[in-house]
């Protein structure tokens, strides 16, 4: 007999086995066994959650001779229910919605529904990504949908219930299948490997069943996997991280440290050795968040065992790791990590990827100035200097020219701060004794720094936005009216009254910025234009612009 994938050979056979779905397989069985049988259902669920397993145990359930006796369940040994299992019978019907899509294949299925089971009470027609249905296809269902015969149930099935019309979920019973937790996913992966003969390491099991994210097929799968790597043999933590292409704890807890002292060619080497190794960047990427995550769990709660998929040997070096830095930094480099995450998953070079967004985390500017907002943070309260909060003005919407002769909404005057105590040698002394007509010259240097620590929504906006002195306070430029809107509208974040707070615990400068869209003519279009020194830095061929 050939070889049978090991989710092909333990996919359950009645409701008992269904793992994680507790409250669904409840409301089932209830329907069989009160005779409260509906004539439609919609399954939602991402994959390998069980909707098509369910599909396929209800349509035994209700046609099995003996369902009443086994408390809902099928028998899986009257003649009924060995036909369906064998797939010859004539009372149960799967259809791949991706690749029977048309009008025609649906009016097939109406001509069908007219003529009663030779055996069984119920025909069941199971349609799987229904929603790839086109909508033609929807049109020609609804009417059969909705009026059925008596002894006909439509079993839909969808991994994205929001592209399916309402005018179909309307008429079915929607139940949405949860993604499967962990700990019942490994539950399940040390039953059948038990059943298989195979020994499994505890931790090998566990990092597979996180991995699966939430989904028990991709769980039996990456198991299969790796008992095809040792067979015969037992199956260990190391094993597993070689097969998957995964990488051990002390890498990330390795690439972190070297994150928060700013050793840029320690985490550097963590990618390189990760490469050599075989492993694959998009795992190890999405590995890495994930150890983030445990290390925010034990800086923001006094004992996070029970959240943490760890040993004591790991969760104490979390805790160690918890102590480097603070939450404000270590949020950042979570965002940051979780956005390069998102473009690692189609980009070509991924190594050049991350290694770029390491070198910035790694900065020692970025560290530095995280330290610097946790000092100002522990002063006390007599040292802390209250700054006006500096509000952006609604734009007036405008269309055109009007928008670029936008005037300043946001006035407020400009003056030297001197109450707060500011250490020797640093930027915000040297501020300090600037005077009056280099303070912008300092804000100008200190620019681009500032703007990295606004939130993600708004750096982009501050970063094409240009920095001007009007009437002695420093004024905000927006290209466009959009930006400008943008700006004003950010629920997230006010980025002008957080640049007032970072020049005030950093530079040692109390200001209030003002904010305007670029009147006409203001800003010319060669400064927006690309120059060669940048073409030459692009690492594909362009055509030189012409003037």
């Amino acid at each position: 007999m050939a070889y049978q994938a090991l989710y092909r050979k333990w996919r359950p056979a009645v409701f008992e086995d269904v793992y994680g779905q507790d409250a669904i397989v409840t409301t089932l069985k209830n329907q069989i066994t009160s005779g409260r049988i509906g004539h439609a259902y919609l399954f939602c669920g991402t994959r390998g959650t069980g909707k098509t397993t369910l599909a396929k145990i209800f349509a035994r359930a209700v046609n099995c001779e003996h369902a009443a006796e086994h408390g809902g369940s099928p028998c899986n040994e009257c003649p009924i229910c060995r036909s369906i299992l064998s797939e010859s019978s004539m009372n149960v019907f799967e259809i791949d919605a991706a690749s029977n899509n048309s009008v025609e294949d649906i009016r097939r299925i109406r001509e069908e529904v007219a003529y009663p089971p030779t055996e069984g009470r119920y025909k069941v027609y199971i349609i799987d990504e229904v929603h790839m249905l086109s909508t033609s296809a929807f049109n020609a269902l609804l009417k059969t949908l909705e009026e059925p015969p008596s002894y006909v149930i439509f079993i839909l099935a969808t991994t994205d219930p929001q592209k399916v019309p309402q005018t179909i979920l309307s008429r079915c019973q929607r139940y949405d299948l949860k993604r499967i937790k962990s700990d019942v996913i490994a539950a399940r992966l040390r039953e059948l490997s038990g059943a298989e003969g195979r020994k499994v390491e505890d931790r090998a099991i566990d990092y597979i069943a996180r991995t699966a994210d939430g989904s028990m097929r991709d769980a039996l799968s990456l198991l299969d996997r790796c008992f095809s790597f040792m067979t015969g043999q037992e199956l260990s933590y190391k094993d597993t991280l070689e097969v998957l292409g995964a990488s051990d704890t002390s890498v990330f807890s390795g690439m972190y440290r070297s994150l928060c002292s700013g050793d840029v060619e320690g985490a550097l080497r963590a990618v390189s050795d990760t490469v050599a190794a075989g492993r694959e960047i998009y795992q190890f990427t999405n590995d890495f968040i994930w150890y983030l995550r445990n290390v925010l769990l034990c800086m923001s709660t006094r004992d996070a065992s029970d959240l943490l998929d760890a040993s004591e040997e790991n969760i104490g070096r979390l805790r160690e790791d918890a102590a480097l830095t603070d939450k404000t930094f270590l949020i950042e480099m979570m965002s940051r990590m979780a956005e390069l995450s998102n473009r690692l998953r189609f980009a070509r070079d991924k190594r050049t990827l991350l290694e770029v967004e390491l070198i910035r985390l790694s900065t020692r500017e970025l560290a530095k100035s995280s330290g610097e907002q946790r000092g100002i943070q522990d002063r006390p309260a007599s040292q802390r200097a209250s700054q006006p909060r500096a509000e952006l003005p609604k734009p007036e919407v405008r269309n055109g020219a009007e928008a670029r002769e936008a005037e300043p909404a946001v006035t407020a005057a400009v003056r030297e701060k001197s109450e707060i105590e500011i250490p020797d040698g640093t930027a915000a002394s040297k501020a300090s004794s600037a005077g009056q007509a280099d303070r912008m010259q300092v804000l100008r240097e200190n620019w681009s720094e500032l703007v990295s620590q606004l939130s993600m929504s708004n750096r982009h906006l501050y970063e094409n936005a240009f920095l001007k002195e009007e009437e002695g306070r420093p004024m905000v430029i927006f290209k466009s009216s959009m930006g400008f809107r943008l700006a004003s509208t950010n629920k997230e974040e006010n980025g002008l009254t957080r640049l007032s707070e970072l020049c005030r615990d950093q530079l040692g400068l109390e200001l209030r910025f003002g904010g305007r869209v670029a009147r006409r003519g203001e800003i010319e279009k060669e400064a927006d234009r690309i120059t060669d020194e940048e073409l030459a830095r692009i690492n594909f061929p362009v055509d030189i612009e012409q003037p």
